[in-house]
């Protein structure tokens, strides 16, 4: 009898849980948050209707390269009205000098002119490719540099930039093709200086040039009116060399044109005193593994770790896959729930600053 009486409730038990299962899911399915999520208290958005994802098929790249398709996800819900205001009132112009294998995106996934191209290239008000040869498809400019390779190149570069885009932009940038660049954090760092003033910024090193010199690695970036002076007098050879070779002369060169020029380095530091420019791999920086050769050649300057700026601009020596994946982390993936409180100074109780 007593079996009966428990064969009889564990029946009626699964029956109502069964029961209840059923009904729940039917209310769930036809709650109305069930496809629906509320943002800000008011705002209502579709959540699992579909995934968003548009197919690209890329312009002016071999689509056999990409698989056929190259699926690139939305980014949803993002507020950029502040980056879009920045761009605005900050305007930058970047270029790289790439080699002319780098170029050729019919047959190079992996180049880096293509991965800057895909990448934070597109974030520029105007980007340039230079390389020895001229690619109207790309498109990059043959640039034929005199002097040594380098250094003659940056020269050159420059004086094509003052010639044809010196009132496209308010900042002038030259960066490494293996150079990734988060152009809003770079707006964002530039937002409070004046292009009408004689200065650059970027990671500063010591040696050769009594006030400093910038790296490209790390990319520096001259003010509207640097470059107008050097566009006025980078012709004369004995303010402006082209001597020299190799990438580091032509910095080195390109920093004592800059001082004969009066156009001083700067501090390239956040108002934490972290660094924005940074010349080596990002692991290097973040993991405090920095050479002793960067202490000796940028003291004061170099930074690692938590010293690293959280609104960073620069790192250098990634390969194209890593800028890929860089622009992926920093552009689509994001940490739920997590959202930055963007504080400028204290003149500012907090509010983002006001552009002239």
């Amino acid at each position: 009898m007593i079996a009966h009486f428990k064969d009889f409730f564990l029946g009626l038990l699964i029956g109502l849980s069964l029961t209840v299962f059923f009904i729940g899911s039917l209310l769930v399915e036809n709650f109305p948050f069930s496809q629906q999520v509320r943002f800000g208290g008011s705002q209502m958005v579709p959540l699992y209707d579909d995934v968003r994802m548009e197919t690209l098929t890329p312009a002016n790249e071999n689509t056999a390269n990409f698989g056929a398709k190259t699926y690139q996800p939305y980014n949803d819900l993002e507020d950029d009205m502040i980056a879009q205001e920045l761009r605005q009132a900050v305007r930058v112009l970047a270029w790289v000098k790439t080699a002319a294998d780098s170029l050729d995106s019919l047959d190079s996934l992996d180049s880096r002119a293509l991965a800057i191209k895909q990448t934070w290239g597109k974030r520029c008000d105007v980007m340039i490719y230079f390389s020895t040869v001229e690619d109207l498809e790309f498109p990059a400019v043959k640039l034929g540099a005199p002097g040594g390779a380098e250094v003659g190149t940056t020269m050159a570069a420059f004086q094509y930039v003052h010639e044809h885009h010196l009132n496209q932009a308010d900042w002038f940038m030259k960066a490494d093709d293996s150079t990734y660049v988060v152009m809003e954090n770079l707006r964002f760092f530039l937002a409070d200086k004046n292009k009408s003033e004689a200065v650059y910024f970027g990671h500063l090193f010591s040696r050769r040039v009594e006030q400093g010199y910038y790296s490209s690695g790390g990319g520096y970036v001259i003010s509207q009116e640097a470059l107008r002076r050097f566009g006025q007098n980078g012709f004369n050879s004995t303010i402006c060399s082209e001597d020299g070779d190799g990438e580091k002369d032509g910095d080195v060169q390109f920093g004592l044109c800059m001082e004969r020029l009066k156009v001083k380095t700067s501090r390239s530091l956040d108002e934490m005193g972290r660094s924005v420019f940074h010349p080596l791999h990002p692991r290097l920086h973040v993991l405090n593994r920095l050479p002793a050769w960067m202490f000796r050649e940028s003291p004061g300057t170099a930074r690692q770790g938590f010293g690293v700026s959280k609104y960073a601009a620069t790192f250098h020596d990634l390969s194209p896959d890593e800028m890929r994946m860089m622009d992926f982390y920093m552009y689509h993936m994001r940490p739920y729930g997590i959202h930055s409180i963007l504080r400028n100074n204290s003149s500012t109780n907090g509010q983002w600053p006001t552009f002239p």
